[in-house]
């Protein structure tokens, strides 16, 4: 197997060689200036990586790895305007560089970037990769009208929380992996199996960084501890947390949601958290996805020994520091 400084070498070189044109400049740098402030690339490696799990060269899969990554950055843009955030990987957000219609506009321009790559496939695949690829667009969208229903309710259960962090995140690392297993070639069977591992690794990492914004080093996170407490988002934490609550707990709950002193606001709600056991129950949560995951690999047709790098991977992702 090849390592993975190889595939991103080779994912960012392809990035680098985008020819995107210069006129009109306020379409196209926003999209180059998105692109060279980075990004891990998880989901191109993930396409070349599946495809060499099932016996074909990565490179062949490199076209329809860089679609899925050229799409998820477009809808960071837009997912950045929705939520009026100012940074991006440490960068002032495409919308807070030039302005909101500027940023729509080369949001949807790097949509149909994204579409190039894929077209640039081999026919005998495209149907299906095609498919693959709207199917996960469409749910991507799906899950975050989720996330924006979710704001202006006060009745979104455990249940729900789940589907759309499948739907917002977790489908894009599945859609990765069976793009790759199509260019191979794999089975049906096989191709789900691997859908499934992604799948499930994506709400684990999830339910993870649901975790760590609030029990995390602050001196190794580098976000504000807390963050989604001071929102008053609702993460599975949150959620557990109501779920569980006594009467007087849940009054507790709900004044918190209101005080304006952060620091007391978080530690207070992590206090809370503490007594109910909810960073437990969360990490359970996680630990129930990862094993999924873990039986959905092991279960496809290869020899065990390319299935490792994958395992890896998704080990690397559990066992960041909370």
């Amino acid at each position: 197997m090849h390592s993975i400084e190889s595939y991103t070498q080779l994912i960012e070189k392809e990035i680098d060689s985008l020819k995107i044109k210069d006129e009109p400049r306020n379409l196209y740098d926003p999209i180059k200036y998105l692109l060279r402030i980075g990004g891990k690339r998880m989901r191109p490696v993930l396409s070349m990586m599946s495809a060499e799990l099932f016996g074909e060269s990565p490179e062949k899969a490199l076209n329809a790895g860089l679609a899925i990554e050229l799409f998820h950055n477009f809808s960071l843009i837009h997912d950045d305007i929705m939520d009026n955030a100012p940074l991006r990987r440490g960068h002032a957000t495409v919308h807070e560089k030039w302005s909101d219609k500027t940023a729509i506009l080369s949001g949807d321009a790097l949509f149909v970037v994204a579409y190039h790559y894929l077209a640039r496939n081999d026919s005998k695949f495209l149907t299906e990769l095609l498919h693959n690829f709207s199917v996960t667009v469409m749910e991507v969208c799906e899950g975050q009208q989720m996330d924006m229903d979710f704001e202006l309710r006060n009745d979104v259960t455990i249940e729900e929380y789940i589907e759309m962090i499948r739907l917002k995140t977790s489908v894009l690392l599945g859609s990765a992996l069976e793009m790759g297993a199509i260019i191979a070639g794999a089975s049906m069977a096989d191709r789900k199996k691997i859908y499934a591992f992604g799948q499930h690794v994506g709400i684990a990492f999830q339910l993870q960084d649901d975790i760590l914004d609030l029990y995390a080093n602050p001196d190794k996170f580098g976000k504000q501890i807390g963050g989604d407490i001071i929102a008053n988002k609702k993460t599975f934490l949150q959620l557990k947390a109501i779920e569980l609550s006594s009467e007087i707990q849940l009054n507790k709950l709900h004044s918190l949601s209101a005080l304006e002193n952060i620091e007391s606001k978080v530690t207070q709600t992590r206090q809370l958290f503490d007594e109910l056991g909810i960073r437990d129950l969360a990490r359970a949560e996680m630990e129930r996805h990862y094993a999924i995951a873990k039986e959905s690999i092991h279960a496809i047709d290869v020899p065990k020994e390319r299935i490792l790098p994958l395992l890896g991977i998704a080990e690397y992702l559990m066992n960041r520091e909370v």
